[in-house]
């Protein structure tokens, strides 16, 4: 029985070390950026960076009224977001914040959008960016970068 609880003690010791936790941290950037960079691609014109679609114009002037700005605004707003703040998580940059950003959009989603989708989808989407928010970007971000080059 001793042998078993060595083995087990030294596989988490191998799986709780920084590198991993760092990995774990990395694939949370990019499941969280992943959710909401596609979200910003279906509100651009097809084969455009960021020339917002009719359709978007349209969705937050009718479906999306309930959030609380007016929609042009709103709609420019959430596109530029969803396209900016994954981009950061994935490059670990300013990691925290982008976090935070795309759990304030989470939030007005919840609550003036579809209210009825925060146990299937809306809780994930906070739990990752809290975790984020919490933990930072890991050593595999440019945030670790950044701070070991401020530290010299």
């Amino acid at each position: 029985m001793k042998a078993i609880f060595s083995i087990y003690d030294r596989a988490t010791a191998a799986i709780s070390g920084p590198r991993m936790f760092s990995l774990t941290l990395l694939l949370t950037r990019i499941a969280l950026a992943g959710v909401f960079w596609r979200s910003g691609r279906t509100k651009v014109e097809e084969g455009t960076w960021l020339s917002i679609s009719d359709t978007t114009y349209y969705l937050f002037a009718d479906e999306y009224a309930g959030v609380p700005l007016p929609s042009d605004l709103a709609a420019v707003l959430a596109t530029v977001s969803e396209h900016l703040f994954p981009i950061l998580l994935v490059l670990g940059l300013f990691t925290r914040m982008s976090a935070l950003a795309l759990l304030g959009m989470t939030l007005v989603i919840q609550f003036f959008v579809y209210p009825e989708a925060w146990w299937p989808v809306h809780s994930l989407w906070a739990a990752l960016a809290l975790i984020l928010i919490i933990r930072g970007g890991g050593i595999f971000s440019l945030d670790a970068a950044m701070l070991k080059m401020r530290a010299q």
